[in-house]
This record gives structure tokens, sequence and C-alpha cells, in this order.
């Protein structure tokens, strides 16, 4: 049976002709650092923006009425697959345009940046013109809230195209009743939060080109620094807790920041997942000080670093790598756990953690009650489906499943076990931590595994797998 014909193939086509206008912009953007810093590199940015602008007009005019049907979740998770795998080609091109690197690892980049995941190609980052550097912290930023969401809240009208996008980033969480108004006030919500970033940095003695990279990049929780000892250069207590702070704030529902004027920050404090993340970070920081004779700062921003899936770093991988082994384990299983629903974090996150521990305790209730006894699960007073369960568990399998494969494919490329764990870990979290193996050294098939796992992991597998489906069912005969 087929599950895909040629008029889902048309709708595809024509709704992502808005995503591919807006990827085209984001590309002009960073010219406007390259015009104050006279870098004269207009061309690197230019021919992928005028590509991505013009076949996206042309796909928005040619297939405009070339189908009735109306756009469905599939056809959203399938735009927004292709939207996430175009921007990191388009900006892919734009690096090694500029730079000269190879194309995989432009792709490479690009994907680490828009994804969130902060792992750069680059050996050394301190040399890149200024206009790519923003164009890093660029991606990020936009990556933070989802390409998706980003073109469709500034692009798109209000209606089923964009409810159906919006879903097919995994974002469920509402703000207003109208999906349009909800990006628009979580939009608004981002760029304050990215403004008071950029003045508490300079105010702390950054540069002002550092604070506006390092506030998109950290807000955003991406990590992608614009220095080689990433936020570690800076050597400033104030700069590492305002960026903890601000990491907190990215890791935490949008729906949440939202609340917290009207209820006076009783939402916040009301918040399951903002206590949990909050006491996980205070208990592991208290744990790993009494084990380790790591500085207390150090040791606080990273674990916070870890459980935002933001991977920023005070410490440089390989002095990360000789961190004792049981620290190393409690990163690991902090990135693995993931921040807040409906926030700029990757991983599993907290809300299926919860869900799927409430459900193994259910179940153990039930064992011990009298026969017949149904336990309800409950998240936040409100009854927790027995689907979500069920979702929850089987997401939460699947996610390790790919840790796993891309595991053991470093191992059998002969990297070390342990540090290929972590890796592994980073890349499908969206995380960005390293002990050193992840670079442009790594072997081309890892490189190409490592984007695949990035991919999946910002759109949380689903999107990638009903893609990949509906790519595989063309072919059919």
């Amino acid at each position: 049976m087929r599950y895909i014909t040629k008029s889902d193939l048309l709708i595809v086509a024509r709704d992502s002709g808005y995503l591919m206008i807006g990827i085209g912009i984001m590309c002009l953007v960073p010219l406007i650092f390259d015009l104050i810093y006279f870098e004269f590199d207009v061309i690197s940015f230019v021919i992928p923006a005028a590509i991505s602008i013009a076949l996206g007009v042309a796909f928005k005019k040619y297939f405009e009425n070339s189908t009735p049907k109306k756009m469905r979740l599939k056809h959203g998770m399938m735009i927004s697959s292709f939207a996430w795998l175009w921007a990191s080609i388009i900006g892919g091109i734009v690096f090694t345009l500029s730079t000269n690197i190879p194309i995989v690892d432009g792709v490479f980049e690009s994907m680490s940046a828009l994804t969130g995941t902060g792992i750069t190609m680059f050996e050394d980052v301190e040399i890149l013109p200024h206009s790519i550097l923003f164009f890093r912290a660029l991606e990020q930023w936009i990556g933070g809230l989802g390409v998706v969401v980003m073109v469709i809240g500034v692009l798109t009208k209000p209606g089923s195209v964009s409810s159906k996008l919006y879903q097919s980033e995994a974002r469920d969480e509402r703000i207003k009743p109208s999906i349009k108004t909800t990006l628009q006030k979580t939009l608004e919500i981002y760029a304050i939060y990215t403004v008071f970033g950029v003045i508490l940095y300079v105010l702390a003695g950054m540069p002002l080109f550092d604070s506006i990279c390092n506030s998109f990049h950290i807000i955003s929780t991406g990590g992608m620094s614009i220095k080689n000892a990433n936020m570690g250069y800076y050597q400033n207590d104030v700069i590492y807790l305002i960026s903890i702070v601000l990491m907190i704030l990215g890791a935490t529902s949008f729906l949440v920041h939202y609340k917290v004027i009207k209820t006076r920050g009783k939402s916040l404090i009301h918040d399951l997942q903002f206590k949990v993340i909050i006491g996980v970070i205070a208990f592991v920081t208290v744990i790993l000080y009494f084990i380790s004779n790591i500085v207390p700062i150090d040791l606080l921003f990273t674990v916070v670093s870890a459980i935002t899936t933001t991977g920023a770093s005070v410490a440089m991988p390989a002095e990360m790598a000789g961190w004792p082994p049981f620290v190393i384990i409690c990163l690991m299983c902090l990135m693995l756990t993931g921040g807040s629903n409906g926030s700029t974090v990757g991983a599993i996150k907290l809300v299926r953690m919860i869900t799927f521990f409430k459900g193994i305790y259910r179940h153990i209730r039930e064992i011990l009650s009298p026969e017949g006894r149904v336990v309800a699960v409950k998240l936040n007073g409100h009854k927790i489906p027995e689907k979500a369960i069920s979702q929850a568990g089987n997401y939460i399998t699947l996610y390790l499943m790919f840790i796993m494969f891309t595991w053991a494919l470093f191992c059998l490329y002969g990297y070390d076990p342990f540090k290929s764990l972590f890796a592994a870990m980073s890349l499908q979290g969206n995380n960005g931590l390293d002990l050193g193996i992840v670079n442009h050294t790594l072997n081309p098939i890892i490189k190409i595994v490592s984007m695949f796992d990035m991919w999946t992991g910002r759109l949380e597998i689903y999107p990638v797998l009903i893609t990949l489906r509906a790519f595989f069912e063309i072919f059919k005969r």
C-alpha cells in the first residue's frame, strides 16, 4: 500500500517555498558585519542566498495551485525535515565559499550550528571573518527556536499550515490560541532575553561583537563560541554566571516565561520541569564538588551546560578528558536528559523522562495493589494518557538505539570506546560537549553519520524517519 502519492509531494514542494526564501534571507543578514569590518566577502553569502530565494519563489509560484489538498501532519514533518537539511546545505555552501573548507565540513558546521550542537570543524575559529563568526551565531539563534518555527512566525499567514508546521518540530505548547500569535510572542520573549544577555555581557567587560555572538549562542543553548577556548577564553567568573543564567533561561519552557509576569513569578516556581532542572543542577554539582578537584565555578558551568544541552565550556576537551570517570558519567547522564519541553534544548527532555519513570512506578503500584485496580498517572495535577506514557518509552528506546549505533561505528573506526560513547550522546542530544575526538580529522563516514544524528536529534527522530520512508516509497515500482 502506498502512503505517499504525487499530491503529497506537490504539497511538500508548494509549502517548502516560504522556508527556502527565509533560509536565503538568513544568509544575507551577516552582510551587515561584512560591511562594518570591510571584509568584502559578499559573494560567499549572496550566491547561496540567491539560490535558496530563487528556488523558494519558483516552488511557491509553480506549485501554488498544483493540488487542492490541505496539509496534514505527515506533510509538515516532511517539510520540516527538508527545511533543516536545506538550511544546513545552504549554510555549508556559505562556509565553503568563504573559508575553502571541504563541503562535507561546511555542511557539518552548518548542521552543528543550526541544531544547537555546537561542535566545530574549524581548527582555529579566531582567524575567521567577523561575518562568518556572526553567521554561525545567527544559525544557532535561529535554530534555537527552530528553522521552521522562525520562518512561519515571520513570513507565513495564520492557519492550518502554520499549525501543522509547528507540530512538525515537536512543539505543542501554546502561549495563545493562535499558532501565529504563539510564535510571535515566543519570538518576542526570545529577543528580549537575547538583548538582556548582550547588555549584561557588555557590562561585564566583554567587547560588543563578542557579546552579541555569545548571547546568541548561549540563549539558544547552542554553545558554538567565537573563541577557541569557548567561554573559558574570558577567564571571568561574572561572565560565567551570566552565561549560567542565560542557559537556564534557554532551557525553560517559553510558556512558563510568558506566565512569569502575569503570575508574579509563581509559574516559574510551580513548574515541575524547572524545579527538577534546578534541583538536579544543585545536587550533581555538590556531589561532584566533593569527589573531584575541579574549580567550583567551572564545575557548575559544565553541569548547567550539560543538562541544558548548550555544550558551552570553560575547560578544553583535553582537560575534560582528564577529569575523573565518575564526573564524565554524570555529565553523560545530564546530556541524555536535557531540559524542559517547549524550550531551546535537545536530548530526550525532562517531561519524557518524568513520564517514563512515572509509568514504571505506576506499573509497580498496580502489581502491589488489589487485583483490578487502575492507578492513574498524573503530571502537574493532570492525568497522563496511556498513549503518552507509551510514546515516551518508545521514543527513549529509539533514541538509545541511535546512540548505540553511532557508538559502535566510532569504535569500529578505532576511536576510544569511552570517548566515543560521550561523543555519540553529545551528537544525538545536540549537546556539543566533547572529549577531543569530534573535529576536522574525523573520518568522513562518521562525519556524515554525525550529521544524521544531529538532524534526527533536533527534530526528535520521527519526522526524519517519516521523510526517509516517503523517499524510499517514491522509488517503489
